[in-house]
């Protein structure tokens, strides 16, 4: 299973629900690495989205623990049980985890692969991925 984000130098992803900065080759990037493929959220980061729709030519799934929540086009699960189940049905490697923190910090340790855009610069932020470069469980094989 893959993770995929764009962090700051404080591995900060977000402020008030929205991307810190929009790069167009990274957004480039993740159109090109994500279509066809089966992409992980949280409510929050589904409801970011343009029109608060799910991304096109991709398995949408969403995960929250609000019972009531439907989104046309998109699975929604309620717990991480549920969540195994309906990956069990794909590839790890067509899996991507894509946001927002709580969802990163629930599914780290089901990735295997992180795709990290590094921006060289520190934002006000209110929502951070963990780390990567201080856990010894992961290391850079690419840049």
């Amino acid at each position: 299973m893959n993770l995929i984000a764009a962090v700051d130098k404080n591995w900060a992803i977000g402020l008030k629900n929205k991307l810190l900065v929009s790069i167009p080759a990274d957004m480039k990037f993740f159109r090109e690495t994500t279509t066809g493929k089966v992409v992980v959220m949280g409510r929050k980061t589904l409801e970011s989205f343009p029109n608060q729709r799910p991304l096109k030519n991709r398995v949408n799934i969403v995960l929250t623990k609000d019972e009531t929540y439907q989104v046309k086009d998109a699975l929604v699960v309620h717990d991480m049980e549920q969540l195994r189940e309906e990956l069990a049905k794909y590839p790890s490697e067509d899996i991507y985890v894509i946001g927002g923190d709580s969802i990163y910090r629930q599914m780290l340790d089901l990735c295997d692969t992180a795709y990290i855009t590094k921006i060289d610069y520190a934002y006000e932020a209110d929502a951070h991925l963990p780390n990567l470069e201080k856990d010894p469980a992961w290391s850079m094989t690419e840049e």
